[in-house]
Parts: C-alpha cells; structure tokens; sequence
C-alpha cells in the first residue's frame, strides 16, 4: 500500500536510508507543495551527516516537484558542494530550472552553464526538455555556443536535442541535424523526432 503524505514526511527522519529515500520518492510523485519545508529540512540534515546520494537525489527532485521555491538559495549553495556522487548535482539542476523561474525565464539555465559543471547542466538541460521550454534566441545560442565544440555523440546534447522540437532558426536546424548524423543512438533519435518538431516522451529517474 502507497505511503500517505503523513507518513512518508515521517519517513525523512528515519534512521534506515532506504526509508528515508522511500519517503522522498513517495512525496516527489504527491507534489504536494505542502511537503516543501519538511523536505528541505530533510535535504538539509542529509547533506549534513549521513549523505546517502539516493536519497539526496530523490530529497531534490521532490523539492522540484512540490514547487518549494524557499529551498532556491540553499540549492545554490548546494551546486557549489562537492558531492561524490554527480547525479546529485544532475538534481540539483534540474530543480533549480525548476523552482527559480517564472514563464520560461532562463536565467536558472545561464547560472547553470556558468559553473562549468557538466553534471549541474545536464540537469538543467533536462528540466528545460521535460518542461518543454522555448528559451529567448540569446540563450538558445549560448546553448548552442556551448555544445558546438563537444563530439556529436557526447550526452550532454541529449537533452538539447529532445528541448529543440519547439526551437526555431538555421543554427538549431544545423545542430539537430549534427546531432541526427552522429552514432549515438539515443542523441540522434531524439534530434531526428525534433527535426520533425516532435517531442519524445521520456521518463528518468
């Protein structure tokens, strides 16, 4: 039987990781902005002792979720922290594209890219696909500008590829269709659905 709200706010203090990881898968799927506090002050107790990056991860993504948009300036000091495990800082972004915009700003997506953290802006590249942003012509070049010297086949223009259904513009075609030629499967079937300006459905974890 599923978790009720109350109970799986329970759960973030457990002693048991998996419980506590259990908890913030649960309050990730409710979204219920409700959870916002108690999952940061969960976030905030794990990143201060036991660090156990499943549930780290799950603890962000949830915090994306609920739309606790108080959690913003932590996340931040969050993205400098130098987990072991990157696919925390991969959340991280994720929420950050998330919870620190209003109507498709893209600022959250520039401070990401400034850090120079392929992990943190892969992140955000998700959000900004699963979200299917339409980032202004500044951005969508200087995300294009930043991918421009890396191989066709490297991950980090996965997202991209998927976001682009909805882009317009010579330079986006250029790089869809780069991406399409390139022998990395999943970056070139994605280009290729956007090139038809069609979004594939895609979950993550």
């Amino acid at each position: 039987m599923a978790l009720t709200f109350g109970e799986a706010v329970g759960r973030l203090a457990d002693r048991a990781a998996a419980r506590r990881q259990s908890g913030a898968k649960r309050l990730r799927k409710l979204a219920d902005p409700a959870a916002g506090l108690a999952l940061l002050e969960a976030l905030r107790r794990e990143t201060g002792g036991p660090q156990a990056w499943e549930t780290l991860y799950h603890l962000v993504m949830a915090l994306g979720a609920c739309d606790h948009r108080a959690s913003v300036p932590y996340l931040y000091e969050l993205a400098r922290h130098p987990f072991k495990a990157t696919m925390v800082h991969t959340a991280i972004g994720d929420a950050l594209v998330r919870l620190d915009q209003e109507d498709d700003d893209s600022t959250p997506i520039l401070r990401c890219l400034n850090t120079g953290n392929d992990r943190l802006i892969d992140g955000a590249f998700r959000a900004m696909a699963m979200l299917h942003m339409v980032p202004d012509d500044k951005t969508i070049g200087r995300i294009l500008d930043f991918l421009a010297p890396r191989l066709p086949e490297d991950g980090l223009r996965f997202w991209p590829a998927v976001a682009a259904a909805d882009w317009q513009g010579q330079p986006v075609h250029a790089f869809l269709t780069t991406c399409a030629a390139g022998s990395r499967e999943d970056v070139a079937e994605a280009a290729a659905s956007s090139l038809t300006g069609k979004y594939k459905t895609y979950r993550h974890l």
